[in-house]
Order: C-alpha cells, then sequence, then structure tokens
C-alpha cells in the first residue's frame, strides 16, 4: 500500500483557485479584515489616508495595520519577519490579497503612526464597551517593567560619569608618562611609538568631551540619567531584582473578562503616585463615575489615596510594612497599637509611648507626630531587638493616620477582591511578556513605545474577544454594525 501523495508541483491548474479559500471561514484572521475594513483611517489621522494624486501609490494604511495585527497575534513584531510571512504564510497571503510590502515600508508604517494606533486600540476599548465586555465595577491597576531598546553601558548616571572620567584622566596621565620615558606599560612586545600614543591620548580625550557633554546635559535637565541610544529609557530595577534600561507600563484591566481598558508609559522606577491618574482615567475610558480599584502596596500614597475618595473611587490598597532597623518583625511599626483616646501607642510588651512632637520625615518630607518613651526603653530588656538607636525606639504617626486606618480596614474587610487583583491583571503581563515574548521593545522614545505598545495590548484583547465569543460570534457582530466606522 503506498503514501498518501502530494500534487505535482508543475501541473498547471485550468480553474485557479479562489484566494478566499486559504482560510477557513470560521479563521481569526478574518475578524483582523473585518475589523480594520471598519475603521476610518482619515479620522484616526493614519499617514497617508488618502492617495496621493501623483507619483507612486501608497499602501493603504488598513494593509499594513492588519499586517501588524497578524504579526502581534502570531508573535511576530520583526518588520523583516513579516515581510517574509507576507510571502510565505497562507492566512497573510489572504489578508493581504497577495501584496508584499517591504520591511522599510512595514517599519516606517509602525513609527510614522503612533497617536493613530493609540487611538486604534482606543476604538476597539470602544467596541468591547458596546459589546457589554466591561462589567465598569472593579478594576485592576499595576505597572510593569519592559526593556527599552537602550543596553545599561549606554546609560550613564553622574557617578558613573565621574568613574569613566577619573579612569580617562589617570589613562592620559599614564601615556604621558610613556611619552616620556618612552616605556610602555601594557605590552612587552613591542613598543607603542610616540604617533601611536598620542592617538590613543586623543581619543581618550574625544571620549572624555563625550562624557562631559552627558554631564552638561544631566545638569542643565536635572535629571539623574542620560541614555543614549533611547533618551527617554531610564535605569530601573524589575521583580527578580536585575536592573535594566526600560519603561514602567501602568496598565488598568477591567474584572469582568481581563480586558486592558488603558495604559500609560511612564519613565518612573516605581509605582508611587500614579493610582489616582490611573483610577481618573479609568473612570472616562469606562464612562462610569463609581470604581473600585485594587492595587498593591506600591501604589500606597495618601494624596492619591484621597482624591480616589474625593471622585467616588474606592480604592482597595495594601498598606506598606516598614522594618524597624533590626529586622526583627515582632517589633515593626504595625506592631505597636495606637490608643486614640488616651493618644498613646502601646509597643509589643505593654510598655507606652507618649506624643513627643510634631515633625517632618527624613527620608519622605512627610508631616506626622513623634511619640517615645526613652526612660522605659532604656531599661527594656528587649531594646537590641526593637531599636538600634542609643536613645530608645520612637514610633512616627502619618498626620493623615485615620483616614490611613480607614483605607487599610475596608481593604481588611474586602479581601475577597483584593485577592482578586493578581488574576485580573498578570493574566495580561503574563501573556503579552512570558507567552508572546514582547517583555522588550523594538523602537525608540516614549511616543514610539506607546504606539507598538498599542499594538500589543489590542492584540491581547482581540484575543481575550474571539475566546470569549467565539470567531462566528465576533465576525457576525461586526457584520452587523451600521456605521463604517468605530466611533
Amino acid at each position: 500500500m503506498g503514501y498518501i501523495k502530494g500534487e505535482e508541483r508543475g501541473q498547471t491548474i485550468l480553474l485557479p483557485e479562489s484566494i478566499d479559500d486559504y482560510v477557513h471561514e470560521d479563521n481569526p484572521v478574518r475578524i483582523i479584515d473585518a475589523f480594520v475594513e471598519q475603521l476610518d483611517v482619515l479620522e484616526l489621522a493614519f499617514e497617508r489616508s488618502t492617495s496621493p494624486t501623483f507619483g507612486r501609490p501608497p499602501y493603504n494604511p488598513k494593509v499594513l495595520l492588519k499586517l501588524y495585527l497578524y504579526g502581534y497575534l502570531n508573535r511576530v513584531r520583526s518588520s523583516r519577519r513579516l515581510e517574509q510571512e507576507a510571502a510565505r504564510n497562507l492566512e497573510v497571503i489572504w489578508l493581504l490579497q497577495k501584496l508584499k510590502p517591504d520591511y522599510k515600508t512595514i517599519a516606517d508604517f509602525r513609527k510614522n503612526n503612533k497617536l493613530a494606533l493609540k487611538k486604534v486600540f482606543r476604538q476597539f476599548v470602544r467596541l468591547c464597551d458596546e459589546w457589554g465586555l466591561y462589567g465598569k465595577e472593579l478594576v485592576a491597576i499595576d505597572g510593569t517593567k519592559m526593556r527599552a531598546c537602550n543596553s545599561k553601558k549606554n546609560n550613564y548616571s553622574a557617578k558613573k560619569l565621574e568613574r569613566h572620567i577619573r579612569y580617562i584622566d589617570e589613562k592620559i596621565e599614564t601615556y604621558m608618562k610613556e611619552l616620556e620615558t618612552t616605556d610602555n606599560a601594557e605590552t612587552q612586545e613591542r613598543k607603542l611609538s610616540v604617533q601611536e600614543v598620542q592617538q590613543r591620548i586623543q581619543e581618550l580625550r574625544n571620549r572624555k568631551q563625550t562624557y562631559q557633554a552627558y554631564q552638561e546635559t544631566i545638569d542643565k535637565k536635572g535629571c539623574s540619567e542620560v541614555s543614549t541610544t533611547d533618551p527617554d529609557a531610564r535605569l530601573m530595577s524589575n521583580n527578580n531584582n536585575t536592573v535594566d534600561v526600560g519603561y514602567n507600563v501602568q496598565t488598568t484591566v477591567d474584572a469582568k473578562h481581563k480586558l486592558v481598558a488603558d495604559f500609560k508609559v511612564t519613565t518612573q522606577a516605581n509605582d508611587l503616585g500614579e493610582l489616582a491618574n490611573m483610577a481618573l482615567r479609568a473612570q472616562v475610558v469606562l464612562e462610569k463615575k463609581e470604581l473600585e480599584v485594587v492595587a498593591d502596596k506600591g501604589y500606597y500614597k495618601v494624596d492619591d489615596l484621597k482624591t480616589c475618595v474625593k471622585n467616588h473611587i474606592t480604592p482597595y490598597v495594601a498598606k506598606q510594612t516598614y522594618s524597624n532597623g533590626t529586622g526583627d518583625k515582632e517589633f515593626y511599626p504595625d506592631k505597636f497599637h495606637y490608643d486614640a483616646e488616651e493618644n498613646i501607642y502601646r509597643c509589643p510588651r505593654g510598655i507606652e509611648l507618649y506624643f513627643a512632637k510634631k515633625r517632618t520625615s527624613k527620608e519622605k518630607g512627610v508631616i506626622g507626630y513623634e511619640y517615645r518613651n526613652y526612660a522605659a526603653c532604656s531599661s527594656c530588656p528587649v531594646k537590641e531587638r526593637c531599636t538600634r538607636s542609643a536613645k530608645g525606639r520612637s514610633i512616627f504617626r502619618h498626620i493623615d493616620q485615620d483616614f490611613l486606618d480607614t483605607i487599610n480596614l475596608k481593604t481588611e474587610k474586602n479581601k475577597d477582591k483584593y485577592r482578586l487583583r493578581q488574576m485580573i491583571i498578570e493574566h495580561v503581563f503574563g501573556t503579552i511578556k512570558r507567552g508572546w515574548g514582547a517583555y522588550y521593545f523594538l523602537t525608540k522614545r516614549k511616543r514610539s513605545v506607546t504606539g507598538e505598545l498599542s499594538l500589543s495590548f489590542l492584540s491581547y484583547n482581540l484575543r481575550r474577544v474571539i475566546s470569549i465569543l467565539g470567531t462566528k460570534e465576533v465576525l457576525a457582530k461586526l457584520t452587523a454594525r451600521k456605521s463604517p466606522a468605530l466611533a
């Protein structure tokens, strides 16, 4: 019995195949085509959204947008690889109707349509809202670090520049001595000529001038560092304790179907101060006045919490836990209990700490009240476990601690909602960064990175909607829409 045989490659087909037969009617690629075809590229301000009267006709922006959406949905982000897919992938051949744009055209489309790509993401969010896929009751806010197109080698802080310049000065001094003694300390095979030494000195001086220019930039702009490849990127640590040059992506995800509602690219190394901003943006995007928000302790800031409450947003944020300096958890500040009636604190051993003065915290500039009892601390047998101060232990109470206590109590009572945080938002980061490999950016500068990220989050939402509703229902909903543009 023989094997299954394919068709002869040289066989002429008398009746040509239809391009539409290349993909099945339930193929998700048809959703990309239907969605993009309904977009008004002129309203979205895509470059070349109108065909020029003279010259070579350009590609329709819809064609390149379809290609990028397909690529991001299938872990292909490189413009060169997308060019290859357009020539060999039957789904892409169907999607682009056999068009084969070159990699430069593909790359320029993403580079030149940063704002338009963000608008397309917004349009799809509105579409999901129209289909009732956002619960608009509970949202999770979190940030994730994504590596920039800039190595640590090309990132300079003030201390790093001082260290490099000091090394260059030492090196120049060594070469100057060699010119006087004609002695080479680096190689024993042969001595460097005078011309070679002078050339190396000049190279070092040129490098020093470059570093000094970076120092001037830091002083002039008042920033802490300079990145030479991507000037907007900053050095920041990740959760795995590694340090990379990148961006901090703030993201808001709705709890109902884990769909991304909003995002913002920031250059801040931490999440502190972003809660109120992202929560207020979520109100506008979801068109909902009252919201519940969950966020981790990195967002615990009194000003943000007050802003949320003032604007009918209920925050569930874990409180910060601070060390006591000795590392003994039994004597952390949260183990000291406050008695509001007597206005005193009681330590874990029951010793009372009394109000001493109003002061400003040195570390964060926060206004509050200091409580202490140095006399009792001096004879306490566990003083070494409690504090390293020779005088004794003191407790700092935030001036708005009463308000923070209400937030803490509300979070504690709604632990079931707070525990949903990771399930709501970490799913998004895991899919994009781990599953799709998009943990680093291909483009440079904050605006370009935002456009690139718009494609990632749009693709994620598109994949989620297909999983929730199914290909047939999504196609039916897109076909049933009356408006030719997603308004």
